[in-house]
Protein backbone atom coordinates (compact mmCIF):
# COMPACT_ATOMS: atom_id res chain seq x y z
CA UNK A 1 0.00 0.00 0.00
CA UNK A 2 1.69 3.46 -0.71
CA UNK A 3 1.31 6.27 1.35
CA UNK A 4 -1.05 8.16 -1.08
CA UNK A 5 -3.24 5.16 -0.97
CA UNK A 6 -2.98 5.72 3.06
CA UNK A 7 -3.47 8.92 3.29
CA UNK A 8 -6.71 9.28 0.62
CA UNK A 9 -8.32 6.10 3.08
CA UNK A 10 -7.88 8.08 6.47
CA UNK A 11 -8.67 11.06 4.62
CA UNK A 12 -12.33 9.08 3.42
CA UNK A 13 -12.38 7.76 7.22
CA UNK A 14 -12.40 10.71 9.04
CA UNK A 15 -14.43 12.86 6.45
CA UNK A 16 -17.29 10.26 6.89
CA UNK A 17 -17.17 11.30 10.22
CA UNK A 18 -17.61 14.68 9.84
CA UNK A 19 -15.66 17.10 12.11
CA UNK A 20 -13.92 15.04 14.43
CA UNK A 21 -15.14 16.57 18.19
CA UNK A 22 -12.68 17.48 21.31
CA UNK A 23 -14.01 14.46 23.08
CA UNK A 24 -11.67 12.72 21.28
CA UNK A 25 -8.44 13.46 22.67
CA UNK A 26 -6.20 14.44 19.46
CA UNK A 27 -8.86 14.84 17.28
CA UNK A 28 -10.03 18.38 17.38
CA UNK A 29 -10.21 18.53 13.50
CA UNK A 30 -8.97 16.49 10.54
CA UNK A 31 -5.79 18.29 10.37
CA UNK A 32 -4.40 17.78 13.62
CA UNK A 33 -2.78 14.41 12.59
CA UNK A 34 0.48 15.72 14.01
CA UNK A 35 -0.51 16.64 17.50
CA UNK A 36 2.56 14.32 19.17
CA UNK A 37 5.37 15.86 16.93
CA UNK A 38 6.96 17.97 19.34
CA UNK A 39 7.68 17.33 23.19
CA UNK A 40 5.09 18.68 25.73
CA UNK A 41 7.28 21.56 27.58
CA UNK A 42 5.68 21.07 30.64
CA UNK A 43 6.09 16.91 30.75
CA UNK A 44 9.22 16.30 32.84
CA UNK A 45 10.66 12.90 31.59
CA UNK A 46 13.10 11.09 33.66
CA UNK A 47 13.90 8.63 30.74
CA UNK A 48 13.93 9.87 26.75
CA UNK A 49 14.79 7.17 24.06
CA UNK A 50 15.08 7.70 20.62
CA UNK A 51 13.02 4.78 18.54
CA UNK A 52 13.35 3.88 15.05
CA UNK A 53 11.46 1.40 12.86
CA UNK A 54 13.29 0.94 9.61
CA UNK A 55 14.41 -1.77 7.38
CA UNK A 56 17.22 -4.00 8.43
CA UNK A 57 19.52 -6.94 6.80
CA UNK A 58 20.01 -9.61 9.86
CA UNK A 59 21.51 -13.27 10.08
CA UNK A 60 19.10 -15.58 11.75
CA UNK A 61 20.09 -18.83 9.94
CA UNK A 62 23.41 -19.94 8.54
CA UNK A 63 24.16 -18.75 4.95
CA UNK A 64 22.17 -15.25 3.72
CA UNK A 65 21.05 -12.30 6.27
CA UNK A 66 17.21 -12.08 6.46
CA UNK A 67 15.13 -8.61 5.78
CA UNK A 68 13.64 -7.71 8.63
CA UNK A 69 11.99 -4.55 10.08
CA UNK A 70 13.19 -3.75 13.61
CA UNK A 71 13.20 -1.20 16.11
CA UNK A 72 16.74 0.38 16.99
CA UNK A 73 16.58 2.44 20.07
CA UNK A 74 19.41 4.84 22.17
CA UNK A 75 19.05 6.23 25.56
CA UNK A 76 19.30 10.23 25.74
CA UNK A 77 18.23 10.46 29.18
CA UNK A 78 17.94 8.42 32.23
CA UNK A 79 19.52 5.25 33.76
CA UNK A 80 22.07 3.12 31.44
CA UNK A 81 19.82 0.37 32.29
CA UNK A 82 16.83 1.93 30.72
CA UNK A 83 17.82 0.24 27.65
CA UNK A 84 18.89 -3.10 26.65
CA UNK A 85 20.36 -4.41 23.34
CA UNK A 86 19.25 -7.93 21.85
CA UNK A 87 21.01 -9.37 19.60
CA UNK A 88 19.51 -9.82 16.35
CA UNK A 89 16.26 -8.24 14.96
CA UNK A 90 13.96 -7.79 18.25
CA UNK A 91 14.32 -3.95 19.56
CA UNK A 92 15.89 -3.49 22.43
CA UNK A 93 14.48 -3.86 26.15
CA UNK A 94 13.06 -1.23 27.85
CA UNK A 95 13.53 -1.31 31.49
CA UNK A 96 11.25 0.88 33.14
CA UNK A 97 10.50 1.78 37.06
CA UNK A 98 6.97 2.47 38.29
CA UNK A 99 6.49 5.93 38.87
CA UNK A 100 8.99 6.77 36.02
CA UNK A 101 7.63 9.96 33.43
CA UNK A 102 8.73 8.32 30.37
CA UNK A 103 9.58 10.12 26.56
CA UNK A 104 9.72 7.86 23.63
CA UNK A 105 10.61 9.91 20.23
CA UNK A 106 9.57 7.37 17.78
CA UNK A 107 10.72 7.79 14.11
CA UNK A 108 9.39 5.87 11.39
CA UNK A 109 11.98 5.10 8.65
CA UNK A 110 10.00 2.50 6.95
CA UNK A 111 8.20 3.02 3.38
CA UNK A 112 4.77 2.75 5.21
CA UNK A 113 2.62 3.70 7.95
CA UNK A 114 3.51 2.73 11.36
CA UNK A 115 2.10 3.16 14.83
CA UNK A 116 3.78 1.43 18.03
CA UNK A 117 1.48 0.42 20.96
CA UNK A 118 2.34 0.05 24.48
CA UNK A 119 0.94 -3.17 24.85
CA UNK A 120 -0.37 -3.55 28.53
CA UNK A 121 0.92 -0.40 29.71
CA UNK A 122 -2.12 2.09 31.44
CA UNK A 123 -1.74 5.23 29.05
CA UNK A 124 -3.53 7.91 27.69
CA UNK A 125 -5.46 7.41 24.55
CA UNK A 126 -3.26 9.63 22.83
CA UNK A 127 0.06 7.53 23.81
CA UNK A 128 -1.30 4.10 23.36
CA UNK A 129 -0.69 3.35 19.46
CA UNK A 130 -4.12 3.71 18.38
CA UNK A 131 -3.96 2.81 14.31
CA UNK A 132 -5.33 6.23 13.89
CA UNK A 133 -2.15 7.83 15.03
CA UNK A 134 0.05 6.27 12.45
CA UNK A 135 2.40 8.46 11.25
CA UNK A 136 4.50 8.51 7.88
CA UNK A 137 7.67 7.56 6.23
CA UNK A 138 10.25 10.60 7.74
CA UNK A 139 7.53 11.55 10.59
CA UNK A 140 7.86 11.75 13.91
CA UNK A 141 5.48 11.07 16.96
CA UNK A 142 6.65 11.89 20.29
CA UNK A 143 5.35 9.42 23.29
CA UNK A 144 5.08 10.72 27.15
CA UNK A 145 3.59 8.76 30.15
CA UNK A 146 3.65 7.59 33.53
CA UNK A 147 4.35 4.22 34.05
CA UNK A 148 1.45 3.66 36.50
CA UNK A 149 1.76 -0.63 35.93
CA UNK A 150 3.28 -2.48 38.68
CA UNK A 151 6.32 -4.83 38.48
CA UNK A 152 6.10 -7.02 35.51
CA UNK A 153 6.76 -7.70 31.52
CA UNK A 154 4.73 -5.86 28.84
CA UNK A 155 5.43 -5.60 25.12
CA UNK A 156 5.25 -2.99 22.61
CA UNK A 157 4.55 -3.87 18.78
CA UNK A 158 3.32 -2.29 15.45
CA UNK A 159 -0.14 -1.78 15.52
CA UNK A 160 -1.02 -0.15 12.05
CA UNK A 161 -4.49 -0.86 10.81
CA UNK A 162 -4.17 -3.46 8.42
CA UNK A 163 -0.69 -3.98 8.63
CA UNK A 164 -0.22 -5.33 12.13
CA UNK A 165 0.35 -9.13 11.23
CA UNK A 166 2.91 -8.53 8.38
CA UNK A 167 5.24 -5.58 10.57
CA UNK A 168 4.77 -7.67 13.49
CA UNK A 169 6.03 -10.59 11.87
CA UNK A 170 8.61 -9.12 10.03
CA UNK A 171 10.01 -8.11 13.52
CA UNK A 172 8.57 -5.00 15.10
CA UNK A 173 8.48 -6.74 18.65
CA UNK A 174 10.01 -5.28 21.51
CA UNK A 175 9.89 -6.13 25.24
CA UNK A 176 9.09 -3.73 28.40
CA UNK A 177 10.03 -4.71 31.84
CA UNK A 178 8.73 -2.86 35.09
CA UNK A 179 10.18 -3.13 38.16
CA UNK A 180 8.81 -1.65 41.58
CA UNK A 181 10.02 -1.53 45.46
CA UNK A 182 7.43 -4.41 46.12
CA UNK A 183 9.19 -6.50 43.68
CA UNK A 184 12.20 -5.30 44.81
CA UNK A 185 11.51 -6.53 48.43
CA UNK A 186 11.36 -10.04 47.18
CA UNK A 187 14.99 -10.48 45.82
CA UNK A 188 13.76 -12.42 43.17
CA UNK A 189 16.54 -13.37 40.62
CA UNK A 190 18.24 -10.80 38.85
CA UNK A 191 21.08 -9.52 36.36
CA UNK A 192 22.14 -12.58 34.48
CA UNK A 193 19.64 -15.00 35.94
CA UNK A 194 16.56 -12.41 34.66
CA UNK A 195 16.29 -14.20 31.57
CA UNK A 196 13.57 -13.12 28.49
CA UNK A 197 12.11 -15.14 26.26
CA UNK A 198 10.46 -14.03 23.34
CA UNK A 199 9.18 -17.38 21.01
CA UNK A 200 8.11 -16.83 17.71
CA UNK A 201 6.75 -19.11 14.83
CA UNK A 202 8.57 -17.98 11.63
CA UNK A 203 8.69 -19.73 7.78
CA UNK A 204 11.66 -19.14 5.71
CA UNK A 205 12.40 -19.10 1.90
CA UNK A 206 15.12 -21.20 0.35
CA UNK A 207 17.09 -17.85 0.32
CA UNK A 208 16.48 -17.31 4.21
CA UNK A 209 13.76 -14.70 3.66
CA UNK A 210 10.67 -14.34 6.00
CA UNK A 211 7.99 -16.11 4.00
CA UNK A 212 4.47 -14.32 4.61
CA UNK A 213 1.95 -14.95 2.20
CA UNK A 214 -1.67 -15.99 2.96
CA UNK A 215 -4.08 -18.23 1.52
CA UNK A 216 -7.81 -17.82 2.15
CA UNK A 217 -7.17 -20.40 5.39
CA UNK A 218 -4.41 -18.87 6.54
CA UNK A 219 -6.28 -15.84 7.05
CA UNK A 220 -9.14 -17.87 8.40
CA UNK A 221 -6.51 -19.56 10.80
CA UNK A 222 -4.03 -17.35 11.39
CA UNK A 223 -0.40 -18.03 10.11
CA UNK A 224 1.78 -20.85 11.51
CA UNK A 225 5.33 -20.62 10.59
CA UNK A 226 7.33 -23.79 10.51
CA UNK A 227 10.52 -22.85 12.22
CA UNK A 228 10.59 -22.16 16.48
CA UNK A 229 12.79 -18.79 17.01
CA UNK A 230 13.43 -17.49 20.81
CA UNK A 231 14.61 -14.26 21.09
CA UNK A 232 15.16 -14.38 17.64
CA UNK A 233 17.33 -17.44 17.45
CA UNK A 234 16.29 -21.00 15.88
CA UNK A 235 17.60 -23.88 17.98
CA UNK A 236 18.15 -21.77 20.76
CA UNK A 237 20.42 -22.90 23.92
CA UNK A 238 20.75 -21.44 27.01
CA UNK A 239 23.73 -21.72 29.54
CA UNK A 240 22.91 -22.10 33.32
CA UNK A 241 24.04 -22.90 36.83
CA UNK A 242 22.77 -25.09 39.35
CA UNK A 243 20.30 -22.19 41.18
CA UNK A 244 16.58 -20.53 40.79
CA UNK A 245 16.12 -18.48 37.35
CA UNK A 246 13.59 -16.32 36.60
CA UNK A 247 12.09 -16.45 32.98
CA UNK A 248 9.69 -13.98 31.17
CA UNK A 249 8.19 -15.34 28.40
CA UNK A 250 6.08 -13.53 25.47
CA UNK A 251 4.04 -15.18 22.71
CA UNK A 252 4.97 -12.64 20.23
CA UNK A 253 3.32 -15.25 17.41
CA UNK A 254 1.16 -14.15 15.20
CA UNK A 255 -1.52 -17.07 15.91
CA UNK A 256 0.28 -19.67 17.51
CA UNK A 257 -0.90 -21.18 20.68
CA UNK A 258 1.97 -23.00 23.13
CA UNK A 259 1.40 -25.75 25.76
CA UNK A 260 4.06 -24.41 28.12
CA UNK A 261 6.39 -28.06 29.71
CA UNK A 262 9.11 -29.08 30.91
CA UNK A 263 11.31 -31.96 28.85
CA UNK A 264 11.22 -34.32 32.14
CA UNK A 265 7.63 -34.15 32.86
CA UNK A 266 8.26 -31.67 36.12
CA UNK A 267 5.50 -29.27 37.19
CA UNK A 268 6.02 -25.55 35.71
CA UNK A 269 5.54 -22.56 38.55
CA UNK A 270 4.05 -19.40 37.61
CA UNK A 271 5.37 -16.26 39.48
CA UNK A 272 3.49 -13.76 36.98
CA UNK A 273 1.42 -13.14 33.90
CA UNK A 274 0.66 -10.48 32.00
CA UNK A 275 -0.26 -7.66 34.61
CA UNK A 276 2.53 -8.91 36.55
CA UNK A 277 3.28 -10.86 39.55
CA UNK A 278 1.21 -13.04 40.97
CA UNK A 279 -0.34 -13.05 44.47
CA UNK A 280 1.56 -16.25 45.33
CA UNK A 281 3.58 -19.29 42.98
CA UNK A 282 1.37 -21.48 40.94
CA UNK A 283 2.24 -24.70 39.84
CA UNK A 284 1.04 -26.24 36.80
CA UNK A 285 1.49 -29.33 34.72
CA UNK A 286 1.39 -27.18 32.01
CA UNK A 287 0.44 -23.51 30.97
CA UNK A 288 -1.47 -22.31 27.65
CA UNK A 289 0.29 -19.19 26.51
CA UNK A 290 -1.78 -17.61 23.32
CA UNK A 291 -0.61 -14.43 21.57
CA UNK A 292 0.29 -11.36 23.18
CA UNK A 293 0.15 -13.10 26.84
CA UNK A 294 3.17 -13.29 28.82
CA UNK A 295 3.82 -15.26 31.60
CA UNK A 296 6.83 -15.35 34.39
CA UNK A 297 8.03 -18.67 35.48
CA UNK A 298 10.47 -19.98 38.20
CA UNK A 299 12.79 -22.57 36.89
CA UNK A 300 15.60 -24.22 39.88
CA UNK A 301 18.55 -26.03 38.58
CA UNK A 302 19.84 -27.02 41.85
CA UNK A 303 19.18 -30.42 41.16
CA UNK A 304 20.89 -31.16 37.71
CA UNK A 305 24.35 -32.52 37.14
CA UNK A 306 26.43 -30.45 35.11
CA UNK A 307 26.19 -31.31 31.58
CA UNK A 308 22.63 -32.05 31.75
CA UNK A 309 19.57 -30.66 29.53
CA UNK A 310 16.39 -29.37 30.12
CA UNK A 311 14.15 -28.43 27.35
CA UNK A 312 11.18 -26.21 27.65
CA UNK A 313 8.82 -27.62 25.24
CA UNK A 314 5.33 -26.67 23.70
CA UNK A 315 3.58 -29.75 24.37
CA UNK A 316 1.13 -31.87 22.36
CA UNK A 317 -2.59 -30.74 22.37
CA UNK A 318 -5.55 -31.58 20.45
CA UNK A 319 -5.92 -27.95 18.43
CA UNK A 320 -9.48 -26.35 17.45
CA UNK A 321 -8.49 -25.45 13.90
CA UNK A 322 -10.45 -25.26 10.56
CA UNK A 323 -10.59 -29.01 10.05
CA UNK A 324 -12.62 -30.74 7.44
CA UNK A 325 -13.61 -34.54 7.17
CA UNK A 326 -11.03 -35.11 10.15
CA UNK A 327 -13.05 -33.14 12.70
CA UNK A 328 -11.70 -30.33 15.15
CA UNK A 329 -9.59 -32.29 17.48
CA UNK A 330 -6.17 -32.35 16.31
CA UNK A 331 -6.69 -29.81 13.48
CA UNK A 332 -4.41 -32.53 11.13
CA UNK A 333 -7.73 -33.04 8.36
CA UNK A 334 -8.33 -31.31 5.68
CA UNK A 335 -7.98 -27.55 5.89
CA UNK A 336 -6.39 -27.72 9.45
CA UNK A 337 -2.81 -27.95 7.65
CA UNK A 338 -0.88 -24.97 6.34
CA UNK A 339 1.29 -25.96 3.60
CA UNK A 340 4.82 -25.84 4.95
CA UNK A 341 3.41 -25.21 8.48
CA UNK A 342 3.49 -26.87 11.57
CA UNK A 343 0.14 -27.56 12.90
CA UNK A 344 -1.38 -25.67 15.99
CA UNK A 345 -0.98 -28.18 18.52
CA UNK A 346 2.21 -30.41 17.82
CA UNK A 347 4.33 -30.58 20.26
CA UNK A 348 8.03 -28.52 19.54
CA UNK A 349 11.37 -27.73 21.69
CA UNK A 350 10.99 -23.72 22.25
CA UNK A 351 14.49 -23.32 24.08
CA UNK A 352 17.10 -25.99 25.63
CA UNK A 353 18.80 -25.12 28.82
CA UNK A 354 21.97 -26.71 29.41
CA UNK A 355 23.83 -26.82 32.82
CA UNK A 356 27.21 -25.26 32.90
CA UNK A 357 28.45 -24.89 36.33
CA UNK A 358 27.35 -25.96 39.86
CA UNK A 359 26.88 -23.07 42.73
CA UNK A 360 26.00 -23.80 46.28
CA UNK A 361 24.25 -20.27 46.38
CA UNK A 362 20.39 -19.57 45.40
CA UNK A 363 17.41 -17.58 45.95
CA UNK A 364 14.48 -20.11 47.46
CA UNK A 365 11.09 -19.34 46.04
CA UNK A 366 8.85 -17.28 48.09
CA UNK A 367 5.64 -18.26 49.61
CA UNK A 368 4.00 -14.88 48.93
CA UNK A 369 4.97 -12.28 46.48
CA UNK A 370 2.43 -9.09 46.27
CA UNK A 371 -0.38 -8.36 47.34
CA UNK A 372 -3.24 -8.08 44.37
CA UNK A 373 -6.75 -6.96 45.39
CA UNK A 374 -9.28 -9.00 43.72
CA UNK A 375 -12.14 -7.64 42.38
CA UNK A 376 -16.01 -9.29 42.54
CA UNK A 377 -19.00 -8.33 41.41
CA UNK A 378 -19.55 -6.21 44.18
CA UNK A 379 -17.33 -3.57 42.86
CA UNK A 380 -18.92 -3.51 39.56
CA UNK A 381 -20.40 -0.11 39.24
CA UNK A 382 -23.28 -1.15 37.15
CA UNK A 383 -23.95 -4.70 38.39
CA UNK A 384 -27.11 -4.82 36.66
CA UNK A 385 -25.21 -4.57 33.03
CA UNK A 386 -22.58 -6.66 31.33
CA UNK A 387 -20.64 -5.45 28.69
CA UNK A 388 -20.55 -8.33 25.83
CA UNK A 389 -17.91 -9.25 23.48
CA UNK A 390 -19.38 -11.62 21.43
CA UNK A 391 -17.53 -13.57 18.42
CA UNK A 392 -18.80 -13.99 15.12
CA UNK A 393 -18.18 -14.25 11.82
CA UNK A 394 -20.17 -13.00 8.41
CA UNK A 395 -18.85 -13.67 5.06
CA UNK A 396 -16.07 -14.97 5.91
CA UNK A 397 -14.83 -12.58 8.03
CA UNK A 398 -14.57 -12.68 12.16
CA UNK A 399 -16.42 -9.62 14.07
CA UNK A 400 -16.82 -8.46 17.23
CA UNK A 401 -20.96 -8.10 18.79
CA UNK A 402 -21.37 -8.35 14.72
CA UNK A 403 -19.23 -5.13 13.61
CA UNK A 404 -16.01 -4.95 12.45
CA UNK A 405 -13.53 -2.27 12.89
CA UNK A 406 -14.12 1.19 11.77
CA UNK A 407 -11.20 3.26 13.03
CA UNK A 408 -13.35 5.83 14.98
CA UNK A 409 -16.48 3.74 15.74
CA UNK A 410 -18.31 3.00 18.50
CA UNK A 411 -21.97 1.71 19.66
CA UNK A 412 -23.84 2.69 22.99
CA UNK A 413 -22.93 -0.91 24.29
CA UNK A 414 -19.15 0.26 23.84
CA UNK A 415 -19.48 3.75 25.84
CA UNK A 416 -17.95 3.33 28.99
CA UNK A 417 -18.69 6.10 32.35
CA UNK A 418 -15.06 7.08 32.86
CA UNK A 419 -13.82 5.57 36.47
CA UNK A 420 -15.90 2.72 36.39
CA UNK A 421 -15.55 -1.20 36.81
CA UNK A 422 -17.40 -3.10 34.48
CA UNK A 423 -18.21 -6.66 34.02
CA UNK A 424 -17.75 -8.08 30.11
CA UNK A 425 -18.95 -10.99 29.00
CA UNK A 426 -16.55 -12.74 26.33
CA UNK A 427 -18.70 -15.18 24.22
CA UNK A 428 -16.90 -17.80 22.03
CA UNK A 429 -20.27 -19.58 21.53
CA UNK A 430 -20.84 -18.75 17.81
CA UNK A 431 -24.85 -18.72 17.04
CA UNK A 432 -24.03 -19.33 13.87
CA UNK A 433 -22.42 -22.66 14.47
CA UNK A 434 -25.89 -23.86 15.26
CA UNK A 435 -26.82 -27.30 17.98
CA UNK A 436 -24.45 -29.49 15.77
CA UNK A 437 -21.00 -27.61 16.24
CA UNK A 438 -20.38 -29.88 19.51
CA UNK A 439 -20.68 -32.56 17.51
CA UNK A 440 -18.79 -31.22 14.21
CA UNK A 441 -15.99 -30.72 16.86
CA UNK A 442 -16.21 -34.55 18.15
CA UNK A 443 -15.97 -36.16 14.87
CA UNK A 444 -16.80 -34.39 12.24
CA UNK A 445 -20.48 -34.98 12.18
CA UNK A 446 -22.93 -32.28 11.88
CA UNK A 447 -22.62 -28.58 12.36
CA UNK A 448 -21.76 -28.08 9.09
CA UNK A 449 -18.70 -27.43 7.26
CA UNK A 450 -19.08 -22.88 8.04
CA UNK A 451 -19.20 -23.99 11.60
CA UNK A 452 -16.32 -26.48 12.01
CA UNK A 453 -14.67 -23.88 9.97
CA UNK A 454 -15.61 -21.35 13.08
CA UNK A 455 -14.59 -23.47 15.54
CA UNK A 456 -11.43 -21.91 16.70
CA UNK A 457 -9.79 -19.98 19.84
CA UNK A 458 -9.23 -16.59 20.10
CA UNK A 459 -6.81 -14.64 22.11
CA UNK A 460 -8.94 -11.62 23.33
CA UNK A 461 -6.54 -8.34 24.13
CA UNK A 462 -8.37 -5.62 25.67
CA UNK A 463 -6.12 -1.92 25.96
CA UNK A 464 -6.05 0.56 28.86
CA UNK A 465 -5.76 -1.23 32.67
CA UNK A 466 -5.34 -4.51 33.20
CA UNK A 467 -8.23 -7.04 34.04
CA UNK A 468 -8.83 -9.92 36.17
CA UNK A 469 -10.75 -13.38 34.91
CA UNK A 470 -13.92 -13.70 36.94
CA UNK A 471 -14.78 -17.06 35.84
CA UNK A 472 -14.78 -19.89 32.87
CA UNK A 473 -17.37 -21.21 31.10
CA UNK A 474 -16.36 -24.14 28.66
CA UNK A 475 -19.45 -24.90 26.12
CA UNK A 476 -17.75 -28.46 24.71
CA UNK A 477 -16.21 -29.79 27.76
CA UNK A 478 -15.09 -32.97 25.26
CA UNK A 479 -11.55 -34.84 24.76
CA UNK A 480 -10.17 -31.23 22.64
CA UNK A 481 -10.97 -29.49 25.74
CA UNK A 482 -10.11 -31.59 28.12
CA UNK A 483 -6.13 -31.42 26.44
CA UNK A 484 -5.42 -27.75 27.43
CA UNK A 485 -8.40 -26.86 30.68
CA UNK A 486 -5.35 -27.27 32.82
CA UNK A 487 -3.04 -24.88 31.81
CA UNK A 488 -5.21 -21.26 32.02
CA UNK A 489 -3.79 -18.77 34.62
CA UNK A 490 -7.20 -17.40 36.35
CA UNK A 491 -5.70 -15.63 39.23
CA UNK A 492 -3.71 -12.22 38.76
CA UNK A 493 -3.94 -8.91 36.15
CA UNK A 494 -4.40 -9.73 32.58
CA UNK A 495 -4.77 -7.75 29.57
CA UNK A 496 -5.07 -10.96 26.97
CA UNK A 497 -7.49 -14.06 27.50
CA UNK A 498 -7.64 -17.11 25.27
CA UNK A 499 -11.38 -17.76 24.88
CA UNK A 500 -11.75 -21.91 23.61
CA UNK A 501 -13.81 -23.01 21.17
CA UNK A 502 -17.77 -22.58 22.90
CA UNK A 503 -16.45 -21.00 25.76
CA UNK A 504 -17.68 -18.04 28.01
CA UNK A 505 -15.69 -15.72 30.00
CA UNK A 506 -16.44 -13.22 32.65
CA UNK A 507 -13.51 -10.45 33.24
CA UNK A 508 -14.05 -7.30 35.62
CA UNK A 509 -12.26 -4.47 33.96
CA UNK A 510 -11.54 -0.62 35.69
CA UNK A 511 -11.84 2.16 33.20
CA UNK A 512 -9.94 4.78 35.18
CA UNK A 513 -8.40 8.08 34.17
CA UNK A 514 -8.26 8.20 30.36
CA UNK A 515 -10.91 9.23 28.48
CA UNK A 516 -11.18 8.34 24.77
CA UNK A 517 -11.02 5.67 22.29
CA UNK A 518 -9.30 2.46 23.75
CA UNK A 519 -9.55 -1.20 21.29
CA UNK A 520 -10.51 -4.50 22.03
CA UNK A 521 -9.40 -6.94 19.90
CA UNK A 522 -8.53 -10.19 18.69
CA UNK A 523 -4.83 -11.00 18.89
CA UNK A 524 -4.86 -13.62 16.38
CA UNK A 525 -3.11 -10.63 13.90
CA UNK A 526 -4.39 -11.98 10.87
CA UNK A 527 -7.72 -12.09 12.63
CA UNK A 528 -7.17 -8.13 13.79
CA UNK A 529 -6.18 -7.20 10.25
CA UNK A 530 -9.49 -8.60 8.83
CA UNK A 531 -11.28 -6.70 11.44
CA UNK A 532 -11.84 -8.40 14.44
CA UNK A 533 -11.26 -4.97 16.28
CA UNK A 534 -13.66 -2.45 18.19
CA UNK A 535 -13.17 0.70 19.74
CA UNK A 536 -14.86 1.15 23.71
CA UNK A 537 -14.85 5.16 23.80
CA UNK A 538 -14.27 6.06 28.21
CA UNK A 539 -15.56 9.34 28.64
Amino acid sequence: MTNIDFNRRRFLQYAALGTLTTSIPGFASTANRHLNQTPDKVFKPDVEIALTAQTAEIPILPGAATRVLKYTGKLLKGPQAAIKQLPGYLGPILNLEQGQRVRIFFYNQLPEPCVTHWHGMHVPQIMDGHPMYAILQGEQYVYEFEVKNPAGTNWYHSHTHEMTARQVYQGLTGLITITDEAERKLDLPSGEFDIPLVIQDRSFTSGNQLHYSLTMRQRMQGFLGDTILVNGQRNHVIPVKTRAYRLRILNGSNARIYKLGWSDGSPITAIGTDGGLLEKPETFPYIMLSPAERVELWVDFSGHKTGSELALQTLPYQGFSMGMGGGMRGGRGGMGMQEGAVDQGSKDTLVRFTITEQVSDSPKLPDTLVPIHRLTVKDVSNPDKTVPINIGMRRMTFNLNGRIFEMLDYTEQERIPLNTVQKIRISNANPAMGGGMGRGMRGGQGGGMMGMMMALPHPIHLHGQQFQILSRKPGYADNAYATVKDGFINSGWKDTVLVMPGEEVEIIKPFMDYTGLFLYHCHNLEHEDMGMMRNFFVS
